[in-house]
């Protein structure tokens, strides 16, 4: 209950309910089957009804809710043989951006992965998945690797954005997302990133230009946060859920305008209900667009890639 948002907190009574039924009944030996199936409907009806018809600042919540698996969590669940691999080479290690090769069912894969924290210690220390020019120099060095030995890059996203620090601003952080850019659009290997939690401006997109992007059903990926937004459009930071409408920012929205090629569900209530089935959902996603995207050489996938950022966008030539 104490990680709850506030439109899940009636299902949570509920299920606080059936645990609190379920525990008497052990110690009492009393028979409750009858009103215990009649809470477990209703908490299932409720669950059902809540989760159906989400608002997208709902759905911002859920991206950004504290037990939402993050990329370590996947990577342990979905890969094995993990090898993290440290530092850019020319200033420092990052430890919002985690990199390193694991097997994916036996194929290699490299792995690219913004983490946040899950307490206030790890948050600083992970500074909230917001990454700093080494972050994205790390990532790159580290995709350069693999394009070496032909192995595909698998890139997990999930952060509000780069790290806004003054230090970070010295040592270049929009030339370091910039040449992230330009160097994955013409990387010779598969790429495949996957929006697992939050997708923030060009924080996020430092690691997903990719032949293929796929989105969590709750997670989001924008240009700016629907708060961000509403605090420069209207000053007023509790516009936020009319701002998350108007930045088209869910999974759904991003299909229907042909950003993103997938939306991989999700697990009654979030993924953090369920994590082992979203890691499931994952990896099954994973070895489909990858074995796709082994069929194509090198030079079509560079092709690939480059026309699927073309394609978007909506444009009016004006008359001569």
């Amino acid at each position: 209950m104490t990680t709850s948002l506030a439109f899940e907190k009636p299902v949570l009574e509920l299920e606080q309910q059936i645990q609190e039924l379920k525990t008497r009944a052990a110690e009492s030996g009393l028979e409750v089957g009858t009103e215990l199936a009649e809470l477990e409907r209703k908490a299932d009806g409720l669950r059902r009804e809540i989760y159906a018809g989400l608002t997208p600042f709902q759905r911002v919540q859920l991206a950004k809710h504290p037990r939402r698996p993050f990329s370590l969590d996947y990577i342990q669940a979905c890969f094995t043989d993990w090898t993290e691999l440290a530092g850019d080479r020319h200033f420092a290690d990052d430890p919002a951006m985690l990199t390193g090769l694991a097997l994916l069912e036996g194929r290699p894969v490299m792995i690219v992965g913004q983490q946040k924290g899950r307490d206030t210690k790890e948050n600083l220390y992970r500074r909230f998945g917001m990454s700093n020019p080494e972050g994205y120099r790390k990532a790159l060095r580290l995709m350069k690797l693999a394009e070496r030995f032909s192995v595909p890059v698998v890139t997990l996203v999930d952060t509000p954005g780069a790290f806004p620090g003054l230090g970070a601003e010295e040592r270049g952080q929009a030339e370091a997302i910039a040449v992230n850019l330009r160097e994955m659009a013409r990387l010779r290997v598969p790429i495949v990133t996957v929006v697992i939690g939050e997708g923030g401006s060009g924080g996020a997109l430092g690691i997903a230009v990719a032949n293929v992007v796929l989105m969590f059903e709750n997670s989001i990926y924008s240009v700016i946060s629907p708060e961000g937004c509403a605090a420069i459009l209207w000053r007023d930071r509790a516009r936020a859920p009319d701002a998350a409408e108007a930045l088209k920012l869910t999974a759904t929205d991003l299909m229907r305008l042909e950003v993103v090629e997938g939306v991989l569900p999700e697990p009654l209530g979030g993924a953090h209900r369920d994590p082992a089935a979203a890691a499931a959902t994952l990896k099954a996603a994973l070895i489909v667009q990858l074995d796709a995207l082994a069929a194509l050489s090198p030079d079509e996938l560079v092709d690939q890639r480059l026309a699927r950022y073309r394609r978007m966008g909506v444009y009016r030539e004006a008359a001569g």
